[in-house]
């Protein structure tokens, strides 16, 4: 490994990286240093109330997820990067209020945004090496035991909003974040200040009160843990707060006011596909699983399988006005083979049965 770097040197490579970052595609890159002991204490208070709920995966590997240096050892600087995910002449409101579409976060309306940007992140590691020589890096792009918001916070790309996703004062918040762990003792940039003051539009606008307080996150009431993380039954409580959201929820960024900053993405692989930024509900539920794996081959959703994808648009059809379509539907669903399927279809044609 290369250690002969002067300050300077290391300094010169820093500002380096970032424009090679840039011209990546990267909007932003940062680096940070290895230090989450307040990020650590936060993330095992989360953990302890049970509020991630049955994301089991949170709670394995011990500390490796806020210690870099116990993940990959002889980690010292983690390089943080962003990119811009927001479709050009995007209408996300205007899907929310119409209860026969589909709303899908926009985040996931085009291709799977993990190899792009490992593939980016991987480029720019070799850019690197081109420069300063081996040197010890891996790439992370929500990939592993990561903490990526307090990363990018430490980083300078943005502080944590009462939300709890990253938000940037000059670009607003939709963007993904993505990680180069690295063995060089390259200068820290400056976190971000918190910039949220009295606002509360993100708490007062969550359809499930799943932010319990400014900087908490209940995920068991968030409707993008429940379309996307949680299996089996989604509560009864909850699903008439779902509305139409059938992947995801984007509430509470469409809220906070610094996103009339934001910018539209560049990336054309983040450009809508199968119509699905205003898809019909009852189009998307007559998929079959072939054309369901078909058509999102490549797609941050295809994970989430049929089953979940058909139960999800159960509930927002329970929840859509109600029409002879839309309820012969949701009968055609009723004796599906998947017992999760069929219960979310009959509570759905339930909730358009004249009451006594």
């Amino acid at each position: 490994m290369i250690r002969q770097q002067t300050s300077t040197d290391l300094a010169t490579l820093a500002t380096d990286i970032k424009s090679w970052g840039k011209a990546l595609g990267f909007q932003q890159v940062g680096i940070a240093d290895t230090d989450l002991t307040v990020a650590e204490e936060q993330f095992e208070r989360w953990l302890s109330k049970g509020h991630h709920g049955s994301m089991e995966y949170m709670a394995r590997h011990g500390r490796k997820r806020s210690r870099p240096d116990q993940l990959v050892p002889g980690t010292l600087r983690i390089i943080s990067v962003r990119m811009n995910y927001l479709p050009p002449d995007d209408s996300p409101q205007e899907v929310l209020d119409n209860p026969q579409l589909a709303f899908i976060s926009r985040y996931a309306l085009g291709r799977d945004y993990h190899k792009l940007m490992r593939n980016r992140l991987q480029k720019l590691a070799q850019r690197i090496e081109q420069a300063a020589g081996p040197f010890g890096y891996r790439a992370f792009v929500d990939s592993a035991p990561v903490l990526e918001k307090p990363l990018a916070g430490k980083a300078g790309l943005g502080w944590t909003g009462k939300h709890c996703n990253i938000v940037n004062r000059n670009e607003g918040a939709w963007f993904f974040l993505g990680e180069l762990y690295t063995d060089l003792p390259l200068p820290v940039d400056n976190a971000e200040t918190d910039h949220c003051g009295r606002c509360t539009a993100c708490i007062d606008l969550c359809p499930t009160d799943a932010i319990i307080a400014p900087y908490q996150l209940d995920a068991r009431r968030c409707i993008s843990y429940l379309t996307i993380e949680h299996e089996g039954a989604i509560p009864v409580s909850l699903r008439p707060l779902m509305g139409n959201r059938i992947y995801g929820c984007d509430d509470c960024l469409m809220a906070c006011p610094w996103n009339r900053f934001a910018q539209v993405s560049e990336e054309p692989d983040f450009l809508p596909r199968n119509g699905l930024d205003s898809a019909s509900l009852i189009a998307l539920f007559r998929w079959s699983e072939e054309a369901f794996l078909r058509r999102l081959e490549g797609s941050p959703i295809r994970r989430i399988g049929h089953i979940r994808w058909l139960r999800n648009i159960a509930v927002a059809l329970g929840n859509a006005e109600t029409t002879d379509e839309v309820v012969l539907a949701l009968q055609l669903r009723a004796d599906h083979p998947s017992e999760t399927v069929r219960e979310h279809a009959i509570w759905a044609i339930s909730q358009h049965k004249p009451a006594n």
